[in-house]
């Protein structure tokens, strides 16, 4: 017998938040220079084949919001990386992170159709295409982050290479990834999807805070209050990203809406309620300003990554605002 449904309002929950808002940084240059690096950094051959080439011009095209390269590119300027390098290392990630979303999408994962407010690029141009424009981003990825750390000091490259091809590898992303794929076979708890998270969400995140302080010298204090934010915010950010598969439309989250309740993939708001995922949102990101804070206190000019935060908070209230009284499926 199906299980009873209920309605849960999410308004009440967006105005019970008592948080102060960190406000996020304005819009400066910083953007427009790095959404042309986005670009301008994987040169485009006229002798590649043309397909390949309009699939990867595609990637290149819708960029998303770029936040996570403008952090990267102030955490490296924060601990010395000079302009260049910080540029390439700042690339480098979000095309990591975007080809994990190209392949995300593919109807062997996800079987996404929109992202980024765009078609995926294997509806426009074909699943054997859009793998070979990902592993163009990988490959060209590798390349700007040897370019980059190449830049800093002897010391600090190993250590940095390292972190890389763990998060990125079998022990980060790839097994997040597969864990993912076989949700169905776990149980269907905040744990389980809480662990996928960290494997492919926190992961991500972890490169964006961790990476360029490690390369700049940062010290192990520093590095252990950044990885703990990178912690409490990749767990927020996924939160988010499976409320808005639960609450909306592809025309509101600029990607294919209530995957992973049809294709039994981790999703926190399914496991718990919105309600419940709500507040565990606000007790993560609570988490984060107090390690936010202490790293502020020791190096006061990364008092810039509220902006992220405050990205987090927005979300939320965009979510919120256009939810209303939603239904949502008693646990499982």
């Amino acid at each position: 017998m199906p299980l009873p449904r209920r309605v849960i309002d999410i308004r009440h929950w967006r105005e019970s938040i008592h948080t102060e808002v960190i406000p996020a940084c304005k819009p400066d240059s910083t953007l427009e220079r790095l959404s042309a690096a986005f670009t301008d950094r994987l040169p485009i051959s006229p002798d590649l084949e043309p397909t390949l080439r309009r699939a990867v011009r595609h990637l290149l095209t819708y960029t998303g919001s770029m936040v996570r390269p403008r952090i990267v590119y102030s955490l490296a300027g924060a601990y010395g990386i000079h302009d260049e390098a910080a540029t390439d290392l700042a690339i480098a990630l979000e095309y990591f992170h975007t080809a994990s979303l190209v392949f995300d999408d593919l109807p062997c994962m996800d079987d996404a159709s929109m992202r980024r407010c765009a078609p995926c690029v294997h509806i426009a141009f074909g699943e054997s295409s859009a793998i070979l424009a990902a592993l163009a981003l990988i490959n060209r990825a590798y390349a700007l982050v040897w370019r980059a750390i190449a830049s800093c000091a002897a010391e600090f490259r190993a250590p940095a290479l390292n972190y890389l091809e763990r998060h990125l590898g079998t022990h980060g992303l790839l097994n997040g990834q597969s864990l993912d794929l076989n949700y169905s076979r776990l149980p269907h708890t905040l744990h389980s999807a809480e662990r996928v998270a960290h494997g492919k969400t926190v992961s991500l995140i972890s490169l964006t805070l961790v990476l360029p302080a490690m390369a700049g010298g940062a010290t192990p204090r520093e590095l252990h209050l950044l990885h703990r934010i990178s912690t409490f915010w990749g767990l927020s950010y996924q939160i988010v990203d499976d409320l808005k598969d639960v609450l909306e439309t592809s025309s509101t989250s600029g990607k294919t809406p209530a995957r992973d309740q049809s294709l039994d993939r981790p999703n926190m708001v399914l496991a718990i309620g919105v309600a419940a995922a709500v507040n565990r949102l606000q007790r993560l990101i609570g988490a984060g300003d107090q390690s936010l804070e202490m790293l502020v206190r020791i190096r006061p000019s990364l008092s810039f990554l509220s902006t992220f935060r405050g990205t987090l908070e927005d979300e939320l209230t965009r979510v919120s605002e256009g939810a209303g009284a939603i239904p949502i499926d008693r646990q499982r």
